[in-house]
């Protein structure tokens, strides 16, 4: 029947093709590097049928018949309790189950009220600890997820979205049009500049910046569409680190004395997390970790970490139930 067969077109759908090339290159990378964790993880990435969306709710778009119909449907706050940075104005609901809550629709003229996401995105946010006057720096913003969070948290004094991409730089102007209201809008300088550059073009400018670097990221490579666009991103990959590399040095340099910054990927790869950052703290002289933590334990309860990291650096494992992840979070001061 007719039916029947949207059903299994759904399905099909949502149980996209894993891309063989790509797993068997996790497969041989992460069973080196997290050794039994792996097998727990890999089940997860590779069985979209039990990953977990959460809401962000926009401040700005406020809807109190929101609120309600999440907990009714068995949402609850993705942090609370003693987190070292929490501002109130920062709402995120998860529930344990899988699936998405309904995505929203663009309408002209009118702010969405709330964005889907990976409750582990907010981590790096959380990190950055955005106070109100502060000068802020997204340096690979798109598409705006983490830009919006900021947001909710606090009036930056000024607000700088950097997208090199073209494509992923209209995503962002679009999710900043559509979650932030006019008068703010004017805070936010969207640009599309070469991220490596922006060192040299604003030096010791800001006081919080957010690299949330390009990776190889782990959920989507997974399901990659031809073999050919699979192969290439695994050359590829070798040189992320480098550009990873490139890019916090140049964030170092826009970073006033006193500033800090958060570096984030979605990717469990060492290559593009702690040797990067290794990388970075022996070779700039001028930058120090920062523990966080007690961020780590404060939401120990939602999210599963890798045990081991250094105190400064955190990484997030998907698990089920707790699906979120990966994350790669580090957070590092300057001098």
């Amino acid at each position: 029947s007719f039916l029947l067969k949207l059903e299994n077109k759904t399905k099909g759908k949502l149980q996209k093709q894993i891309c063989q090339v790509v797993l068997d290159h996790f497969e041989k990378q992460y069973t080196r590097e997290l050794g039994d964790t792996w097998t727990n993880v890999r089940d997860v990435l590779t069985y979209p049928l039990c990953w977990q969306y959460a809401v962000l709710l926009n401040k700005f778009s406020q809807s109190a018949e929101l609120e309600n119909t999440l907990h009714v449907k068995g949402y609850h706050p993705a942090f609370q309790g003693p987190l070292p940075y929490l501002p109130a104005s920062l709402k995120c609901y998860i529930r344990r189950t899988p699936g998405r809550f309904p995505a929203q629709k663009h309408q002209a003229g009118k702010l969405k009220e709330y964005y889907l996401l990976n409750a582990a995105s907010l981590l790096p946010v959380l990190a950055l600890e955005v106070k109100d006057g502060e000068d802020v720096l997204d340096l690979c913003a798109a598409p705006g997820g983490k830009s919006v969070a900021i947001l909710q948290c606090a009036y930056p004094g000024s607000f700088h979205c950097n997208e090199y991409d073209d494509l992923r730089s209209r995503w962002l102007k679009k999710t900043i049009e559509s979650f932030i209201p006019d008068p703010l809008t004017n805070l936010i300088m969207v640009s599309k500049l070469d991220g490596t550059q922006i060192g040299d073009l604003k030096p010791e400018l800001y006081d919080k910046i957010l690299v949330d670097a390009p990776c190889s990221n782990d959920r989507s490579w997974l399901f990659s569409s031809d073999i050919q666009q699979a192969t290439l991103r695994l050359i590829q990959r070798k040189e992320l680190s480098f550009l990873q590399f490139q890019l916090l040095r140049s964030a170092i340099k826009a970073l006033r004395p006193g500033g800090s910054l958060v570096y984030s990927t979605c990717t469990l790869s060492k290559a593009e997390n702690s040797d990067v950052i290794n990388l970075i703290l022996n070779s700039c002289s001028n930058v120090m970790p920062v523990d966080i933590s007690e961020l780590a334990k404060a939401v120990s309860q939602e999210f599963t970490f890798l045990s081991g990291t250094q105190q400064h650096e955190l990484l997030v494992l998907p698990e089920k139930g707790r699906a979120w992840g990966p994350m790669y979070v580090a957070k590092l001061k300057k001098m």
